[in-house]
């Protein structure tokens, strides 16, 4: 499970304001071996965490790299989980690797094989000098990728795009009053979305959790109607925090937890000015 926000304005008008705004949550069993954001591939231009599971070594769930070209995958709650089906973390690491392929195409491409994989959504996007492109895909939603508006706030989670959950609907609500407040410097903004990011208060019931959570027990419903989510050896243990400003520079933080204590975190953050 998983959930994002994110807020895309092409042209910002102001010296505070950004070309997007994101801030997401991993979760995932605890003691899942992980690496901590840093950078990876050819020439070192892709940033990332990485997963360590055995047959899934190298997927991810989000990254960018330093030509903007930017990737972040949720998973999809269903109950019936094939054992068989590729790694769904794949589809973000070869996202950065396969350079022929734009966004739309790219998705085109894993729309084609989406029977191979679990539920999942999958963000792509390229923030280049003239024009940013942001494109969604969802393997249990409609069968073409589609384009996002160039200006607006999205929330995904594990149902389709903007799916209104109750967790959805408030803390978009939260990360929108945040986003808003042009008065914040850049380190304070980030501390604000890691507000939005560790909420843990419930927005139980949801009946619509329920109903495609059908088949998982109460108490995992109930830990999946938070922003945060918190549940014995099951959990948000990663915040990502992504910020691109008008002239390109990023911003990348993330807080992982540390040895599956949920006392224990580390905070890391990158800058790096993205290259036409």
């Amino acid at each position: 499970m998983c959930i994002i926000f994110f807020k895309l304005d092409p042209r910002p008008a102001s010296i505070n304001a950004y070309r997007l705004i994101l801030a997401a949550n991993r979760d995932e069993f605890y003691n899942r071996p992980a690496k901590a954001a840093d950078f990876w591939g050819p020439n070192s231009e892709i940033l990332s965490g990485l997963d360590l599971e055995t047959g899934k070594e190298g997927g991810s769930w989000i990254g960018i790299n330093k030509r903007g070209k930017l990737a972040a995958i949720t998973n999809y709650l269903e109950e019936r989980l094939n054992p068989d089906a590729q790694g769904r973390g794949f589809l973000v690491s070869n996202y950065f690797l396969d350079k022929d392929l734009d966004s739309y195409s790219y998705l085109k491409k894993v729309s084609t094989e989406g029977h191979l994989y679990n539920g999942f959504n999958l963000i792509t996007a390229e923030f280049k000098a003239k024009q940013d492109i942001v494109c969604y895909y969802g393997n249990r939603g409609s069968p073409e990728p589609i384009f996002l508006k160039p200006a607006g706030i999205y929330g995904l989670s594990n149902s389709l795009l903007d799916t209104p959950w109750r967790k959805i609907v408030q803390g978009k609500r939260h990360f929108t009053s945040i986003v808003n407040n042009h008065s914040l410097s850049s380190d304070g903004l980030v501390q604000e979305l890691l507000n939005v990011l560790c909420n843990e208060k419930l927005n139980n019931p949801d009946p619509d959790i329920e109903v495609q959570g059908e088949g998982y027990n109460k108490s995992m419903l109930q830990a999946f109607s938070a922003v945060c989510v918190r549940h014995p050896d099951y959990g948000t243990r990663t915040n990502t925090v992504i910020l691109i400003d008008g002239e390109g520079n990023v911003t990348f933080t993330e807080r992982t937890m540390l040895n599956c204590d949920v006392n224990k975190w580390s905070t890391s953050s990158f800058q790096f000015k993205l290259q036409e």
